[in-house]
């Protein structure tokens, strides 16, 4: 930015660019359109500059783009809305990928306490919230899931070190039927208890364990 707090020509052509995309960017594809300039700086002064405004570009899993200012958004809202609601049990697959990824189909099951059908993460991936992340190496090489960046952005983390933690959904009052799975997976020691159930993937029986991540990206 220059002396006077307007843009200088690096962040212009950031500005630009980010205006254009189609999609956020990270800070290395905007680089490669400006011959793998630092952007960073940039970016964090264009960031501080709009902050006040109608649109401020904003970082969400580590991509930038330009956002309505959260209080103007009602003014943007069609008179007409269509939501798509997960179901319980999508929901709270969602969550546990969120909280312990990556982890396995089985790993999910554990921790429900109950079978998970492979619609279920079918739905999660395409909505575009949820990834394979590749393979466990323990045999049979089950295969590993984990959030995506549009996750994030959907959902407004910046990373999953933003995902609400215990005390959080407690005082949120969202904790309730979760505490309950806590109690029957966790004994006094802390460690895992042992739970097996055949049941289905009814919203009835499914429980799950938050558990705020030491770890993100």
């Amino acid at each position: 930015m220059s002396e006077g707090g307007e843009p200088d020509d690096l962040a212009r052509a950031v500005e630009a660019i980010l205006f254009a995309a189609e999609e956020p960017m990270s800070a290395d594809s905007i680089a490669t359109h400006l011959n793998g300039a630092d952007v960073r700086p940039a970016l964090r002064a264009l960031q501080a500059h709009y902050a006040p405004r109608g649109v401020q570009l904003v970082e969400l899993g580590r991509r930038w783009q330009f956002r309505t200012a959260a209080d103007l958004a009602h003014l943007l809202r069609p008179e007409r809305e269509q939501v798509r609601r997960l179901s319980r049990a999508a929901t709270e697959v969602l969550a546990i990928v969120a909280y312990h990824e990556p982890v396995s189909r089985a790993e999910i099951e554990n921790i429900r306490g109950v079978q998970t059908a492979k619609g279920t993460l079918d739905v999660l991936m395409e909505a575009g919230w949820v990834r394979i992340a590749g393979r466990r190496e323990v045999p049979g090489r089950p295969v590993i899931y984990a959030t995506t960046p549009d996750f994030l952005t959907h959902f407004g983390l910046s990373s999953r070190r933003d995902l609400p933690g215990i005390d959080e959904l407690k005082a949120a009052g969202l904790l309730d039927p979760v505490e309950d799975a806590y109690d029957a997976l966790m004994g006094e020691s802390g460690e895992k208890a042992d739970m097996s159930d055949n049941s289905s993937d009814s919203d009835d029986e499914a429980r799950s364990v938050l558990e705020k991540p030491e770890e993100s990206e």
